[in-house]
């Protein structure tokens, strides 16, 4: 049984590195029309997938159109394939009058599903894009990877809202001490509830 374990955790660790060497890292610009174009697309196919397994099919995203979606005042950062191809973004922006960042949006292609590409945009944001920074972020409730994937990277459970008959969200926010980013300390807080 042992073997089959170890096994299994050196097939994962190869995965991995085989997804490194295939994606990379890019910040996204939506006035770019192939990449609003991928970005919508990629956006759709992720929110599909929520939709099923929420079991709401109102998501905004899934209705919103391409317009729409680059009219957002969001910074996008992406993992791309080499060929151009987005296998997953992170959507945000600044909150207002406040030293943090709202995360509107975390997609992942269907097809980049369990390769650890949220993980890996949400560290690069958190620790290079907004380091020591607040942050707040929105799930569907009943997502629990998404939620596990929140409390790894140390976000802290504050709020449950009904934003739509059907729709349940959990609200999550990430408080750390502005010291060296490196050394960033991590703190819970409770507060108002607020819908991404």
């Amino acid at each position: 049984m042992r073997f089959l374990t170890a096994l299994a955790a050196h097939t994962e660790r190869r995965a991995a590195r085989a997804v490194d060497r295939s994606v990379f890292l890019r910040e996204l610009d939506v006035t770019d029309t192939p990449t609003a174009v991928e970005v919508h697309r990629v956006g759709r196919r992720s929110y599909a997938v929520e939709a099923d397994l929420i079991g709401f099919d109102g998501i905004p995203a899934l209705t919103e159109t391409l317009e729409e979606m680059r009219a957002q005042p969001l910074r996008w950062l992406g993992m791309v394939t080499r060929d151009g191809r987005i296998a997953a973004f992170v959507a945000w922006r600044r909150l207002a009058g406040e030293d943090g960042i709202d995360i509107d949006r975390v997609c992942v292609d269907p097809e980049w599903f369990r390769r650890g590409l949220a993980r890996k945009l949400l560290d690069h944001l958190l620790a290079q894009l907004a380091p020591g920074e607040k942050a707040l972020v929105s799930t569907g409730a009943d997502r629990r990877p998404a939620v596990c994937l929140y409390e790894r990277l140390g976000f802290t459970r504050v709020g449950t809202v009904r934003p739509a008959p059907g729709l349940l969200l959990a609200e999550f926010r990430l408080v750390r001490d502005r010291v060296h980013p490196s050394r960033a300390v991590v703190r819970s807080v409770a507060g108002p509830s607020r819908v991404a």
